[in-house]
């Protein structure tokens, strides 16, 4: 039985990129488990754009994180003790565990899924192209914005854990699909590693020109991660009637205004653009199954780059917004290699 659990606890809000500074680590005893409980080892955190939201004392779909509160974060554990008729150990658990070491769970709480001890994936897969980004894309592509053979599908941040499953999955439903990324090497990331049919590089002085040069019939599905000016010259080359799902808004969330010039009510009010959350889709698994069929088939390629070390998840959490990954962004909470041994995958620093 875990004697001691690390937790960051939120400290001050932080002001522009985050701070060690702006969290405490706090050691805290793990409690005695009550009749159906489970105590989760946290594995994996995902580290998400949204991570930065909400620290933000601001309207958001859920609450802030109050100041002295462990840091809210999706991520992927392991049961070692259950007191629970509905998990046992080994169970493999995903959902909010925050930025801790170990989480207290009780078998009637809502938002996480079990899976089986030896899911046949690389466990940080089961947080990016499997998990919750994979199935950020999912929906949005067949829900949201259903998109069609033959239409041209333009993503941003298409280099990320969403955007990049996004486009692949634009192709399996027979989609041109045109990617937006940060730098020449992305760019090519995406045409010769993950079948993009085009890409263009928003750093570049002819942004703007490369749109329009892979965009000559327009477009007709806009999967919008970024918003600001890349947004606007997405929107600029839309067709009449183009359908735009609005996932994210990451251009804005370190800025002390509302992100993305206040379209982030979109996603919060669900509005017509159409923004849209994960969250409020409860068929989890559904779309797991179909997106862990496909990486095996080899129709989907699945990226991640892992960091390393619960300490560091301030620091590691800054590289969403300055372009130093590819693919998911996860955090191997406990360095140690007895940590999980023999069930993880390669864990190596893609970035």
């Amino acid at each position: 039985m875990p004697q001691l659990n690390r937790q960051l606890r939120l400290k001050t809000r932080p002001e522009g990129l985050v701070r060690r500074e702006d969290f405490d680590l706090v050691e805290q005893p793990v409690p005695e488990l009550k009749d159906g409980e489970v105590l989760v080892r946290v594995l994996y955190l995902s580290m998400d754009p949204t991570n930065r939201v909400w620290m933000r004392d601001i309207p958001q779909y859920l609450p802030p994180v109050a100041i002295g509160e462990v840091m809210r974060a999706l991520g992927l554990g392991r049961v070692v003790q259950s007191r629970s008729a509905q998990y046992h150990e080994g169970d493999l658990v995903q959902g909010l565990t925050g930025w801790q070491d170990y989480l207290v769970l009780h078998e009637s709480a809502k938002g996480y899924v079990r899976l089986p001890a030896d899911p046949g994936i690389p466990l940080p897969t089961l947080l990016g192209a499997a998990g919750m980004s994979g199935v950020t894309a999912y929906y949005g592509l067949t829900e949201i914005v259903p998109v069609q053979a033959g239409e041209t599908l333009v993503v941003s941040a298409a280099a990320g854990s969403v955007g990049s499953v996004a486009g692949q999955l634009g192709k399996i439903m027979g989609a041109r699909v045109v990617g937006i990324a940060g730098g020449p090497d992305k760019c090519r990331h995406l045409t010769a590693e993950l079948g993009f049919d085009a890409a263009v590089d928003y750093k570049a002085a002819d942004f703007k020109q490369q749109l329009k040069a892979t965009t000559p019939d327009g477009v007709h599905v806009n999967f919008e991660n970024v918003g600001g000016e890349v947004m606007r010259a997405v929107l600029s080359r839309m067709v009449i009637g183009g359908r735009v799902a609005l996932c994210g808004l990451i251009s804005g969330y370190n800025s002390a205004e509302r992100p993305g010039d206040d379209y982030g009510i979109l996603v919060m009010k669900r509005l017509s653009m159409r923004g849209f959350l994960v969250l409020d889709y409860t068929r989890t698994r559904e779309a797991v199954q179909a997106l862990a069929g496909w990486i095996r088939d080899g129709r989907l390629k699945a990226e991640e780059t892992v960091a390393e070390g619960l300490e560091n998840a301030p620091e590691v959490l800054n590289r969403l917004f300055d372009g130093s990954h590819r693919g998911k962004l996860v955090l191997r909470v406990d360095a140690r290699p007895a940590i999980d041994a023999g069930r993880t995958a390669r864990v190596g620093d893609a970035g």
